[in-house]
């Protein structure tokens, strides 16, 4: 089984990347939060990921992440009866993993349905078998991953819906110009939250 990979990037896509490790392409599926990471590397960037093996009868599938939060929860999902890895990885793209294990910890099943493909029994589901496990791994995530100022960051947002923006879309371009420019002030962070979500 391949649980890491490190090499250089010859294809990104919101989807999947192709990664060269020594002469041999890796296609790998990313979620949006990875996608972030990698875009901001370029092709050719040098890149490691933390990689789930998924092996069906008729396909071995490969998936990458960023940070061991994504691995963990991508692999707590797809142990839910009804969750396999590809709504695992639309869940993660559809969601910060930090707000998805709030989420599932708090038992909000209406915030979960937000996510496409995830539907009321799904998201019950989710909540019935991962909020404990939830609730330990949000502890474990460390302290300044709640830092951002919040306020602004809804402010951003909806800033953004306002302008005609999907609210999913601007919640996850303003999480990832965050991570980037976390110290940027606010006219900055919509300039560049709009150059992101001109590029999706």
């Amino acid at each position: 089984m391949i649980g890491w990979l490190r090499g250089a990037l010859r294809r990104i896509t919101p989807e999947r990347i192709l990664l060269d490790v020594a002469g041999v392409g890796y296609s790998v599926r990313v979620p949006l939060s990875t996608y972030y990471e990698l875009e901001r590397l370029g092709e050719g960037g040098i890149a490691e990921l933390l990689v789930h093996t998924h092996v069906r009868d008729d396909a071995i599938e490969l998936f990458g992440f960023s940070t061991e939060a994504e691995k963990t929860l991508f692999e707590r999902l797809i142990a839910v009866s009804g969750i396999g890895p590809r709504l695992a990885q639309v869940i993660l793209s559809g969601m910060a993993p930090a707000d998805a294990l709030q989420a599932l910890a708090a038992g909000d099943v209406a915030k979960l349905t937000r996510i496409p493909g995830v539907g009321k029994k799904t998201a019950e589901r989710m909540v019935v078998e991962l909020r404990d496990v939830a609730t330990a791994l949000a502890r474990a995530q460390p302290a300044a991953a709640a830092a951002a100022p919040a306020s602004e960051d809804q402010d951003l947002v909806q800033a953004l819906v306002n302008l005609g923006y999907r609210p999913g879309d601007a919640e996850r371009a303003v999480e990832a110009v965050r991570r980037e420019s976390p110290d940027a002030p606010f006219r900055e962070l919509l300039r560049l939250s709009l150059r992101r979500l001109s590029r999706m």
